[in-house]
């Protein structure tokens, strides 16, 4: 198996072909500083049997080049001493560690950087213009990611990473569409290259670590490059090692497809493998899709998998039905910018460093939803024998109620996950069937109110109804509220308008509604697994000294 085979970047070994991508995460503190939720994050998916680990983007400035809220920093000497921990806590697992650079330029926040931000050219970046680079501002960026990679160095990771991709100040240098400028830095495709070069150039002065370039194979925008500007590009930059490919500048669905877009959705788009040393990433979820990359590739890059499963390297290749999968829903793991990284089907994402007591005793649990599955597999991986009942015939609960086709294949191999955690973990379930002793309830909390059939129009951002409006719209002509898809993110919200509307939907606003239902904080896959959890260990500390 291919995955499992060592591989170089550089004249660096990797102990396997699969890399942990860089993903936002909001963990570091709000000073750019490293902490132990972060590190312990990282160091389960270490772990959990991956090759490499790439850090989430980190800032190479404090003047204007931070992106997200709690973003890691590498601006100043004084952040390595704990950034020192991070290569401390994942080499004792065989892994590397790459640290990514960036500098968000157009993209950066607005109001939480010390200065506003600024992009090549002054357009439009969803809705604001970004001030236009001066040549002193480029020189200052390019010194900035030469301090920045003495951080790196110096805090002791493997290699570099240098952020290229989605829509971020290197990226905006090479895009057409976002470099318009006319003079050394714009006009033709060498000069857009220039200011990239340099900063690779300037890296490379400082460090002898492996370099390489993470870079948007294409970009969705209508106007914006193709595979084949994507592959010009880094058969035209020296001094890299590697190159990572993504896709994407502002436009979904970007790497981080929803179940709308196929797995391995970017694969298909690169025609070609370049010279150089490549990794690609977007939408693998499992070892079919890990192979096939690597069919090509010579390493792959996973994201999302690892949030759902940080053991995903291990279980891929010990025991792929144990792993738990990565629906593709972009909900927690996009949910960024106010908040920390989330996995919808992973509670424990953010949580890695805790750690609880075994225990023995038995257990009932009613109901076997995804909050009573959740429960029960957490109660028996704490050493309880649990006891499941269903009134249905079959675990799942609501998740057996889901009508778009998308949802429903990329949340099946959910269920079958439970189906086999279940028995691997020794858990009685008995189906078709009340129980009326003592149990713990796991029934969903709340049945949200389901649209009349005898309506017209509809307005409603709870997901069991955006199902029910597809399924409505097969038997008649409706049109729905625009606002039913603000819980959405931008991926998703595509993938649903492009299914709803050739079922026939009409998207309208500004309209009295025969049905309209607006939830804030609704109840979906992960707060039913918090429940759930939250339910067993709430019975743990009644029952006293009980379960010890």
């Amino acid at each position: 198996m291919k995955a499992f085979e060592p591989g170089f970047i550089g004249d660096l070994e990797i102990k396997n072909r699969i890399v942990m991508a860089p993903m936002i995460s909001n963990l570091a503190n709000s000073d750019g500083s490293s902490n132990e939720n972060l590190v312990r994050y990282l160091e389960e998916r270490a772990k959990g049997g991956t090759g490499l680990i790439i850090t989430e983007y980190t800032y190479v400035d404090s003047v204007n080049s931070r992106g997200s809220r709690n973003e890691l920093g590498a601006f100043s000497p004084l952040l390595i001493p704990k950034l020192r921990r991070i290569p401390e806590a994942i080499h004792p697992y065989g892994a590397r560690v790459f640290m990514q650079l960036v500098h968000a330029g157009g993209k950066a926040l607005l109001d939480e950087n010390q200065r506003q931000p600024m992009a090549p050219s002054s357009v439009d970046y969803m809705g604001r213009k970004p001030d236009e680079m001066s040549g002193d501002d480029i020189e200052g960026v390019i010194r900035a990611y030469e301090k920045a990679a003495l951080v790196a160095k110096n805090s002791r990771f493997d290699g570099i990473e240098i952020h290229g991709a989605h829509g971020y100040l290197m990226h905006q240098f090479l895009s057409p569409v976002l470099n318009v400028r006319e003079d050394r830095y714009g006009g033709t495709f060498e000069k857009r290259l220039r200011v990239p070069q340099a900063v690779i150039d300037a890296v490379r002065s400082v460090t002898d670590l492996p370099v390489g370039i993470r870079l948007s194979l294409y970009e969705d925008d209508p106007n914006g490059w193709n595979e084949e500007y994507g592959l010009r590009i880094i058969d035209s930059l020296k001094g890299l090692d590697y190159v990572h490919f993504s896709a994407g500048n502002f436009y979904p669905p970007g790497s981080s497809a929803s179940f709308y877009s196929p797995e391995t959705h970017i694969f298909p788009r690169l025609k070609r493998k370049p010279k150089i040393t490549t990794m690609l990433v977007g939408s693998v979820v499992d070892l079919e899709g890990v192979e096939r990359v690597l069919s090509i590739c010579d390493f792959v890059a996973v994201g999302r998998g690892q949030l759902a499963d940080p053991f995903f390297s291990f279980k891929i290749q010990s025991n792929p039905t144990l792993l738990r999968p990565c629906i593709r829903c972009n909900q927690g793991c996009r949910d960024l910018s106010f908040g920390e990284v989330r996995c919808s089907v992973n509670p424990n994402v953010g949580y890695e460093g805790r750690t609880e007591m075994k225990l023995s005793g038995d257990m009932v649990i009613k109901g076997a939803g995804i909050q009573g599955l959740a429960g029960a597999i957490y109660a028996a991986k704490r050493g309880l024998n649990v006891t499941i009942y269903e009134r249905e015939e079959k675990i799942g609960g609501q998740l057996n109620e889901i009508s778009d086709p998308f949802k429903k294949k990329a949340f099946a191999p959910l269920l079958k996950y439970y189906e086999n955690a279940l028995k691997f973990y020794k858990v009685n379930v008995v189906t078709d069937e009340t129980f009326r002793g003592k149990s713990i309830d796991c029934l969903p909390p709340v049945s949200y109110k389901e649209p009349p059939e005898s309506g017209e129009s509809f307005e409603s951002n709870v997901y069991a109804n955006q199902d029910w409006f597809i399924k409505t719209a097969e038997k008649k002509k409706i049109r729905v509220g625009k606002e039913s898809l603000n819980s959405l993110d931008r991926g998703r919200k595509m993938g649903y308008i492009l299914l709803a509307e050739s079922k026939g939907i009409e998207f309208i606003e500004g309209e009295v509604f025969d049905f309209r239902l607006m939830v804030n904080d609704q109840y979906d896959i992960l707060k039913a697994m918090n429940l759930g959890i939250g339910k067993v260990k709430q019975f743990i500390l009644e029952s006293g000294n009980d379960f010890v």
